[in-house]
Parts: C-alpha cells; sequence; structure tokens
C-alpha cells in the first residue's frame, strides 16, 4: 500500500512541477498533502526573516471541497518560528511532529495549541501533522500544517508515523517547486518596480491585488459558464502572472506624462493610452500561453464593453505609425481583460491617488454596478459581486 502511495507521489510532484504561479501551486500542494493522508483540513505557511506566514488555508468542514477559496486564505496573520507555536516547533526540530489530540498536549511541551481559529468557526481541532518544508539548502522555507485524519467511514483519527513519512517525501520536493514559484513572483515584481520608477502608482500592493482580484472574479465567472474544474485551474494559475503585468507597457510613456501633478492635456492623455500597444509589444513574440494572455491583458485591458475604451482595432501593433482607433466592444474584448479592466479599476478607486482620497467601499461598489454593459461586461460584474467578501479581503491583505 505505501508502495502505491509513493508511485502516486511521484506522479502529483511531476503535475505540480508545471505549476508557475505561488498562489495556485501553495493551494494544489496543500490540496494533495492532504489527500495523501486523508485529512479533512490544513494550512500552509512560508518562512522569511525568520516568521511564518500564513498562505493558505483548506477546510472541507467549512469550506467544501470544491476548490477551498475562503476569505480566511487572505488574511495576514504572522508568527515568529520559535518553540510557541506547533509549526514554530516542527520549523525549529526541521521533522514531521505528530500530535494526536490538541487539545490534551503535555505541559511539559514547549508549545501550545491556539484556539482563536476554532472558536471563531466553531471548527473542533483534533488530530495535527505538522511537516516542514526543506529545500536542497537544508533550509526551512515553510510548514505544511495537515489537520484531522481520517479513516474510511470518516471518522477522525490520529496520523501515524507512516503517514508522516509520506508527507515529508512529498514536502521536500514540493518545497523545491515552491522555491521555484517564489522566484518567478521575485521576477515578476521586480520587472513591476522598474514601472514603478516611472509611475508611483504601479506599486507591488497594486499589482498584487489586481491579479488576486482576477483570479478570484475568473473562477466565480468560469464556474458560472460551466468549465470544468482542470480548465479553471489550468487557467488561473496563467492569469494571476498576467494580470500583475498589466501596466508594465508605460515604462516606454514619458515622466512628463506620468508623473505630471495635474490633469493632463488631450495631447498628453492619447500619448499615455499608448502604453497597452508598448505592453503588448513585449508580449507579441508568443512562446507560450502565458505570453498569449499578457499579450492580450496588455493591450485590451482599457476597452469598455460599450466601445467607448482603447487603443481600438489596430491590425499591426508593431507598425512606426501607430493611430487610436474606435474602440473594441462586448465580446471583440477577449474575457482576461475584461476582468482586469475591472479588477484595475476597483482598485484604483479604493486607492490613495495624488489627485483623489480613496473612495468608500459603499460607493465603490455601487460604481462597479452601474456601469455594468457600460465599462464592464455584465457577467464579469455579476461575478465580481458574488466574491466580493474575497475581493475585500485581498484588499485588507495587501495594503
Amino acid at each position: 500500500m505505501e508502495e502505491s502511495k509513493i508511485i502516486g507521489i511521484l506522479r502529483i510532484l511531476e503535475n505540480i512541477s508545471h505549476i508557475k504561479d505561488i498562489d495556485t501551486l501553495l493551494e494544489q500542494v496543500l490540496f494533495e498533502a492532504r489527500k495523501i493522508v486523508n485529512a479533512e483540513a490544513g494550512s500552509v505557511f512560508l518562512i522569511k526573516d525568520n516568521v511564518l506566514s500564513f498562505e493558505y488555508v483548506q477546510n472541507d468542514v467549512l469550506y467544501g471541497s470544491y476548490d477551498n477559496s475562503n476569505v480566511y486564505s487572505y488574511t495576514k496573520k504572522k508568527m515568529p518560528v520559535n518553540n510557541e507555536s506547533i509549526a514554530g516547533h516542527a520549523a525549529l526540530i526541521k521533522k514531521p511532529l505528530i500530535i494526536d489530540d490538541v487539545y490534551s498536549i503535555d505541559e511539559d511541551k514547549p508549545y501550545s495549541f491556539n484556539r482563536k481559529f476554532d472558536e471563531l468557526s466553531n471548527y473542533i481541532t483534533k488530530s495535527i501533522l505538522s511537516v516542514p518544508l526543506i529545500n536542497n539548502r537544508d533550509v526551512v522555507i515553510g510548514i505544511f500544517q495537515i489537520i484531522n485524519a481520517t479513516d474510511s467511514s470518516g471518522n477522525i483519527i490520529p496520523f501515524t508515523d507512516s503517514d508522516a513519512f509520506l508527507v515529508e517525501l512529498f514536502a521536500k520536493q514540493a518545497a523545491v517547486a515552491i522555491e521555484k514559484a517564489v522566484m518567478t513572483r521575485e521576477i515578476i515584481l521586480r520587472m513591476v518596480s522598474i514601472a514603478e520608477l516611472r509611475d508611483p502608482q504601479e506599486t507591488g500592493a497594486h499589482v498584487n491585488r489586481v491579479g488576486a482580484y482576477s483570479v478570484e472574479i475568473y473562477k466565480q465567472w468560469a464556474r458560472t459558464k460551466g468549465l470544468s474544474k482542470k480548465t479553471i485551474k489550468h487557467n488561473r494559475d496563467i492569469l494571476r502572472i498576467a494580470a500583475m503585468l498589466h501596466d508594465v507597457g508605460k515604462v516606454a510613456i514619458s515622466d512628463s506624462i506620468l508623473k505630471k501633478k495635474g490633469k493632463l492635456s488631450n495631447k498628453e492623455y492619447d500619448d499615455m493610452k499608448f502604453h497597452t500597444i508598448y505592453g503588448a509589444r513585449l508580449f507579441k513574440n508568443a512562446a507560450s500561453e502565458w505570453d498569449d494572455m499578457a499579450h492580450e491583458i496588455s493591450l485590451n485591458h482599457h476597452e469598455k464593453w460599450d466601445g467607448n475604451g482603447y487603443p481600438g482595432k489596430i491590425n499591426d501593433i508593431s507598425s512606426d505609425k501607430l493611430k487610436l482607433q474606435k474602440g473594441k466592444k462586448g465580446d471583440e474584448i477577449p474575457i482576461y481583460a475584461r476582468i482586469v479592466a475591472l479588477a484595475d479599476v476597483f482598485d484604483a478607486l479604493m486607492s490613495q491617488r495624488w489627485y483623489k482620497d480613496p473612495w468608500p467601499e459603499s460607493k465603490v461598489f455601487d460604481f462597479i454596478q452601474s456601469e455594468s454593459g457600460k465599462h464592464f461586461d455584465p457577467s464579469v460584474v455579476e461575478s465580481f459581486l458574488i466574491v466580493q467578501d474575497s475581493i475585500l479581503a485581498i484588499w485588507k491583505k495587501f495594503d
């Protein structure tokens, strides 16, 4: 039985090696780690600067098992790497930690169980398997906290040494994939930081939020359209990164326009609109699905559902004699650009800008609704409103 599970783990590792987005990857590896030991819940932490950062939670009892997307995943929760917490202790000893009953931990143990989540959610945690994610340099980069193993009848049981062995085996290889995905995210943020030097509004927090909003909106939109789970997971992995680069073309816009403290002239505003084309040019020679999506989003995220956006229907974005054209309309605008358009506007309205104060939350949502069928695709607005709790949680996480 254990041998067949090891073969299964190897197959899982092959599949996750293709995931580039760190958030999608963390969700998937946590799901797979739980599945290996038949656990009903779990969370994953990453370690940076000797601090455990809560990154993702799954709980089939509280949130269902579709994809475990929930508001709690976007909370900002950090704790030091020390012996006081179960996860911190596992990180320090660099070994799996098995606890049969968290409410009966011996008093001589240095760690204790934080009951706050159980009290807030009316969930009962019993058994825990805490496994460190250790990279090839023998550095702990995170922790799997797997909760409540279950038997074939759904009864909660203790984790076994065999469970610990299997999850530890998986964790060692998952850590490698996580490091690669973290590196990809860092490269994206460095590209954004270049744009930020030109445009102070294009911050790391802004693009992280736009990427996260876009994924949540897309997942809801795709479910409504009846897309398969496999398709949704595949597309959202690409979408988050592509959405984060929606305004990278601003690096080609003059500082006199980007940093002007006042209203742009008509000529300046038209020149600024060309950032959509300059961004799309970066991804024109597509070598991957990610290039294709980044190209679509960069070019089209300022188009409007009613046809009054920009840059319009341009046949050749490589031409030296570019002119803005009549805007694309409705389904002529790629769906990912329609989604990012709403995500970008929402974040801009919620944010402080040199020319405006942040709008009240209720006013922002009212405005988005009022622009359904005008600026925004009505189906995208509908999906946005359904996931608004997650949207607001994202806003608070990346403030």
